[in-house]
């Protein structure tokens, strides 16, 4: 191989490289950065933002920016004002689902349709009022075509008589009608066994949960409080055709 032709391939060769060589030194600072202000903090990933120099952090289900030099951290939401998008909230979602999805269906407690149409997270505490009324109209949901995944979040916290009744409900024979037994108000074997509440009351904190019910749909969006089943499935709807 000539000296010419030897020096125009490494050149290409250097030119393509720099780029990765460039992010992989940005990615490094990033992680020197939140070794220094969070050192028990292990971030799911780290990539360049939409914003040039700004790296975008999900740790769990939270996200965050860092400046490529690891100099600067921002917390809030990114807008792509030419496009009215708020970049931020869809990543969030994105991660929420990466989170229940890590948590597993054989975590939860399901209410299946006949034929699903969208799904839906709802944390739930069995003596909330509110949460009753959700569980009351069960029958509905599903009739919309609506599958719903319960995890519990009982307010009162750990060994609390909420608590205590969602591991009664998780150790029964037939989960679905311990909980709709529960719901009613009615008593329960007090049964213990291996069960995810803790895990459960966990994400809920993490998604900020600050009260009951708390809805989380299918693209990761939170929706606070009830919202009856008529509503919910035109909110679906509208919000699987974005």
């Amino acid at each position: 191989m000539n000296t010419l032709l030897f020096n125009l391939i490494m050149g290409v060769f250097i030119a393509l490289s720099q780029p990765v060589m460039a992010e992989e030194t940005s990615t490094k600072a990033v992680e020197e950065a939140l070794n220094k202000v969070a050192p028990g903090l292990k971030p799911t990933s780290i990539k360049p933002s939409e914003l040039a120099g700004l790296y975008e952090v999900v740790a769990g289900s939270k996200i965050f920016y860092v400046t490529a030099d690891g100099k600067y951290l921002v917390e809030g939401n990114l807008i792509d004002v030419s496009a009215n998008k708020d970049l931020t909230s869809a990543r969030l979602g994105e991660a929420r689902i990466a989170q229940l999805d890590k948590l597993g269906l054989d975590n939860m407690l399901v209410f299946k349709p006949k034929k699903t149409k969208h799904v839906i997270y709802v944390f739930t505490d069995i003596d909330c009022g509110y949460c009753r009324k959700l569980h009351a109209e069960i029958e509905q949901y599903l009739s919309a075509g609506i599958e719903v995944r319960y995890l519990f979040f009982p307010r009162a916290g750990v060994d609390s008589d909420s608590y205590n009744k969602a591991v009664a409900v998780w150790c029964a024979k037939d989960r679905n009608a311990a909980l709709t037994k529960a719901k009613k108000g009615e008593s329960l074997e007090m049964k213990e066994c291996e069960n995810p509440i803790k895990a459960h009351m966990k994400l809920g904190e993490e998604f900020g949960a600050s009260g009951t019910p708390m809805i989380v749909t299918e693209k990761g969006t939170i929706i606070p409080g009830y919202v009856d089943a008529i509503r919910l499935s035109k909110g679906l709807e509208k919000e699987a055709q974005k």
